[in-house]
């Protein structure tokens, strides 16, 4: 696969634009680890190769279960994930998929007892986010392989 576009090089605002909410997520009161395995769901779903290389060395590096990571695409099967991880994923996989159900009534309800108000709307913000960032990814061919996460670095 040959990449085609280098933002950064090109157009380096779109980094800086993503990067804000980024960062705005990495200081946002949901945990850490959660934001992350939405962001690798997302990119499952998407089919996103570079994010997934991304997200899965982040986590791994983070200390997640590689049972986890490979059971993923089949979170409502396992044991292993909490109420408010299944909730976040069920959140997830709706606002991703936006297209087929325009995110129901009762997947809201479903979600609501587990998340804040505010919460929740960061929880959107991580999965309207990751979609974007893999938009970029696919659009510009992103090449995947060559990501190292910062703590298996440092």
């Amino acid at each position: 696969m040959k990449p085609r576009i280098d933002y950064g090089k090109v157009a380096p605002g779109t980094y800086a634009a993503m990067d804000a909410l980024d960062q705005y997520l990495q200081t946002c009161d949901l945990e850490q680890s959660l934001v992350m395995l939405v962001q690798l769901r997302a990119s499952q779903l998407n089919g996103c190769a570079y994010c997934l290389d991304m997200h899965w060395k982040d986590l791994c590096a983070k200390g997640e279960q590689e049972q986890r990571l490979y059971s993923l695409p089949a979170w409502r099967e396992c044991p292993y994930y909490t109420d408010r991880e299944r909730a976040a994923l069920t959140w997830t996989e709706a606002v991703t998929l936006i297209a087929g159900d325009h995110v129901p009534d009762s997947v809201y309800s479903e979600v609501q007892p587990h998340f804040s108000e505010k919460e929740l709307a960061d929880l959107t913000l991580a999965v309207a986010a990751i979609n974007a960032w893999n938009r970029l990814s696919i659009a510009g061919r992103l090449v995947p392989g060559t990501y190292q996460s910062a703590q298996s670095v440092a």
